[in-house]
């Protein structure tokens, strides 16, 4: 049976993510921002531990109330364990993770912040906020050549990998890539499906590393039409990923 993986919307735009070991019926939640959702969502299910990617509050803010409450083992980045409310695990891509039965990948991907993680496991990868569909996060303590060697280490995944991020911004994500590609017939495509989906209020996560690949721009340095419309033909990767940051930044 393949890892169930089921999206708990928080706050206004966040998600958790509930996880549940097929074997075992081990169950984590992923970057719990709120308590109250993920409780409403488990119906009943004993909630075994907490995964964290990264420290900001609205990853975090239920750490302490469902751990007091279930019990759960809070896992987190080993080098950020006194900005992990609650951590009893710190874990880096060296020890890996087990759940359960299923060995657990973790991908140091700092950027968004200086100790930011992935979980990748049975095909899924919980990427936080450094990888977005159709974006990245902020470079709050991280630099641009951090991002792109992040990115870099995230496309070395099969192109089927179902990538969970830690937000709903697809669809400004989506505007600002089309500003840069605007003939890039991937990225047009799937603009249509995502404001589709999101006239209805649906989510548009999971994406896939194959999808990423092929409509983000912060994974799409190379692009020569990405390149014309910042003036950076001929600059490097890391060139054209910081200027692309910087005019998120302000779209």
């Amino acid at each position: 049976m393949p890892l169930n993986v089921e999206l708990v919307p928080c706050l206004t735009d966040n998600y958790a993510y509930l996880i549940e070991e097929p074997q075992t019926g081990l169950c984590a939640v992923v970057d719990p921002s709120e308590a109250e959702p993920v409780r409403r969502q488990l119906a009943g299910r004993k909630l075994t531990h907490i995964l964290n990617t990264h420290h900001h509050p609205d990853h975090v803010g239920g750490n302490l109330e469902l751990k007091a409450q279930f019990g759960a083992e809070v896992v987190g980045p080993g080098m950020d364990r006194a900005r992990i409310p609650g951590i009893d695990i710190g874990v880096d891509e060296a020890s890996g993770w087990q759940f359960g039965r299923m060995k657990v990948r973790v991908l140091e991907i700092p950027a968004h912040t200086r100790s930011h993680i992935a979980f990748v496991m049975d095909g899924a990868a919980f990427t936080g906020d450094t990888l977005f569909a159709m974006g990245c996060g902020r470079l709050f303590e991280g630099t641009p050549e951090m991002l792109w060697r992040a990115m870099e280490k995230l496309m070395t995944l099969p192109d089927a990998t179902r990538i969970y991020c830690g937000h709903e911004y697809t669809l400004n994500n989506g505007r600002f890539a089309l500003s840069l590609e605007p003939d890039n017939a991937a990225l047009r495509a799937r603009m249509a499906e995502v404001e589709q989906l999101r006239a209805r209020s649906a989510p548009t996560i999971p994406s896939t590393m194959a999808l990423e690949k092929a409509t983000n721009p912060f994974l799409r340095p190379h692009s020569a039409e990405i390149r014309r419309t910042l003036g950076l033909e001929q600059a490097s990767d890391v060139e054209v990923i910081a200027e692309t940051r910087r005019r998120k930044d302000s779209f």
